[in-house]
């Protein structure tokens, strides 16, 4: 106990005055340096998802057209109201300002008044794969 009429005074240390301070200072450079880096990693992958995003999208719409194309043939030789001959037949044709190479092989079945018809369509004939296969028939009305 301070006898009567004393105050007293405590003095803080210059340490106790530096945390003190520290804590009102703001963020430390490693604290802001690994925000960034998780930034940069998720900024990353954003832009990853959206270019892949992009191609997906490019490639559905060359097989979306490709098949547009194989409909057309298909359908051109059901309502041309020819027979077909057996055999293999290529071709290009126009859609949506670009050019696309179809192969139709047309083939026979167990039943002599039905032809199989396969349309394939490549954007290039180089392509191995066809980016689009379609089947049909052609029925032969006696």
């Amino acid at each position: 106990m301070l006898p009567a009429g004393q105050t007293l005074t405590l003095k803080l240390s210059h340490h106790t005055t530096c945390l003190r301070q520290r804590t009102q200072r703001g963020f430390t450079l490693l604290e802001v340096v690994i925000a960034l880096a998780i930034l940069a990693l998720a900024l990353s992958a954003i832009i990853s998802g959206s270019g892949s995003n992009t191609a997906n999208a490019a490639h559905l719409r060359d097989r979306t057209l490709s098949h547009w194309v194989a409909m057309n043939k298909l359908t051109e030789m059901q309502v041309s109201g020819k027979w077909p001959n057996i055999g293999i037949s290529n071709g290009e044709s126009e859609m949506a300002g670009r050019e696309w190479h179809w192969t139709v092989t047309i083939t026979g079945t167990p039943y002599d008044y039905f032809r199989r018809i396969d349309v394939e369509v490549r954007s290039d004939p180089s392509h191995d794969r066809p980016l689009t296969t379609l089947i049909g028939y052609v029925v032969n009305n006696p």
